[in-house]
């Protein structure tokens, strides 16, 4: 299906949505009616703008950054830098968990002058090579701000804080011991709010996993109190049913009482942003194709990868990674 054919299917489908009076739900936030609409009703996300640049930041130890975070912290907080922080990280060594802060989805984000806000040796818990993929959940019953972050890639981490600066060491929360023999990588998670109360869960994580095989899929698991977690030993996203090598970066969306999973794909497959439905208890497997699709033209490259979501003032807002892997910025795109 051609590009042009795609955002002819997106308007008709948009035009379903606003009749019906749909309404957008990135995970826990309120969203506004899109004029245009994605599989599933969802906004068709168009690139605005960058937001950051590694050559533009002070820390920059390897030249590149990826997996953003943005969470609004001014209805959270009683002392912020600016209304939304934004979370990330280069990835190769030393890595380091970042922050920049603004007063708006649109930018510009200031670069929090202290960075990285976690570092690769963190005594007595850990020294590793790399630490990266920094995921903020607001935890409302602690009034935190929980990290799960990687370091190596086979363990995510945890740790928590008060303002959403400074946070100490918690426990790792997953390793590739926890799946299933021949697991290599257990990285990229995200953890959300989620009631499943046949498993008494409050929780749901998803996250990228690899094998022996070295093709990348997306996992995940829940938990009652986002520390101590099961996991699903089989694939909710399997790299080969959805026609690619890998898949990674993966979010939660919820919408008119549905449930969905976004991730993307390698470059070789494609490299846009695809989207599954997997119902309400995570047993359904829709793939209903592209979400967002990568331009050729920079800085997407023929890549966007590793979405976020957040609402600003009615408006939805996707912060992602544009461009080819260890050689892309942090870009803006509105629904």
């Amino acid at each position: 299906m051609t590009l042009d054919r795609r955002r002819f299917l997106r308007s008709a489908s948009a035009a379903t949505a606003a009749t019906a009076g749909g309404t957008l739900l990135a995970l826990g936030e309120p969203g506004a009616t899109p004029a245009l609409a994605a599989p599933g009703g969802f906004p068709d996300y168009r690139y605005v703008r960058t937001l950051l640049t590694p050559e533009k930041l002070s820390y920059n130890p390897t030249g590149e950054i990826i997996f953003p975070c943005v969470r609004g912290v001014y209805d959270r907080l009683p002392t912020f830098l600016g209304r939304y922080y934004l979370y990330y990280a280069p990835h190769d060594r030393p890595g380091g968990i970042c922050l920049a802060y603004g007063d708006s989805l649109e930018g510009p984000f200031t670069e929090y002058p202290r960075n990285p806000i976690v570092g690769n040796v963190w005594k007595p818990h850990y020294s590793v090579s790399h630490v990266s993929s920094p995921h903020v959940m607001w935890h409302a019953g602690r009034r935190e701000m929980w990290l799960y972050f990687h370091g190596e890639n086979n363990t995510t981490r945890l740790a928590r804080s008060k303002d959403g600066i400074h946070f100490r060491y918690d426990k790792a929360v997953l390793t590739t011991a926890m799946l299933p023999a021949g697991t290599t990588e257990t990285s990229y998670a995200r953890v959300f709010p989620y009631r499943l109360p046949d498993r008494g869960a409050r929780y749901v994580m998803v996250f990228m996993r690899n094998d022996r095989a070295n093709h990348r899929d997306i996992g995940w698991g829940w938990s009652a109190d986002g520390r101590t977690w099961t996991f699903d030993p089989e694939p909710l996203i399997d790299h080969a049913a959805v026609g690619a090598s890998d898949v990674s970066g993966a979010h939660l969306l919820r919408r008119g009482g549905r449930t969905y999973v976004v991730y993307h794909t390698d470059k070789g497959s494609g490299g846009n942003i695809l989207i599954t439905e997997v119902g309400a208890d995570f047993s359904r497997r829709d793939h209903l194709g592209v979400f967002y699709d990568s331009g050729s033209a920079a800085p997407e490259n023929g890549r966007a990868a590793a979405p976020a979501f957040g609402t600003d003032r009615g408006v939805p807002y996707m912060i992602y990674e544009a461009g080819g892997r260890l050689s892309g910025v942090i870009a803006m795109a509105r629904g």
